[in-house]
């Protein structure tokens, strides 16, 4: 088995109804502003972004909701759960994603969290929140994309 070099990027969770539930239209990725009891419940995988969001308050943007359970070997001064934490991000990049959230129904939703060369990192996505009948076509692409891979493998079966 290969080892895992320094640079290698290693998943810890990821927000699977992200793409569902918004059509994204770009990508940032973001540090975390994190306490000691925070990153080694981390580095034991334990962790949830499906009700996280991300918001810009006076030129720095907090993500919300994110759920890192307090680690359980440690003390008294182990951190809360859901606190907000800030994000790690370039003054360009805040503006933008200022200026994106101004319209309504946008908003930053928190993808993919994970491991990059040490560090723990958050996957931004801009996105507009998508409407029943969107997701609905969503579906139907997804249904005939399977359909379409399932006969194809039964055609080079036989």
């Amino acid at each position: 088995m290969a080892k895992k070099g320094k640079g290698d990027d290693t998943s810890i969770t990821s927000n699977r109804r992200a793409r569902f539930e918004y059509a994204i239209d770009e990508t940032f990725e973001a540090g975390l502003q994190l306490t000691g009891t925070e990153v080694k419940s981390l580095r034991a995988g334990k962790a949830s972004i499906v009700e996280a969001f991300a918001q810009v308050r006076d030129g720095e943007v907090w993500l919300h909701q994110m759920t890192i359970p307090e680690y359980e070997f440690g003390n008294r001064q182990n951190h809360d759960p859901t606190r907000k934490r800030k994000l790690l991000l370039h003054k360009r990049e805040i503006a933008a994603m200022e200026k994106f959230t101004q319209e309504r129904g946008r908003a930053l939703v928190p993808m993919k969290l994970y491991w990059k060369d040490g560090r723990a990192k958050v996957l931004i996505g801009l996105g507009m929140g998508k409407k029943l009948h969107d997701k609905r076509a969503s579906m139907a692409d997804r249904d005939a994309k399977r359909a379409v891979d399932r006969a194809l493998r039964e055609r080079q079966k036989s």
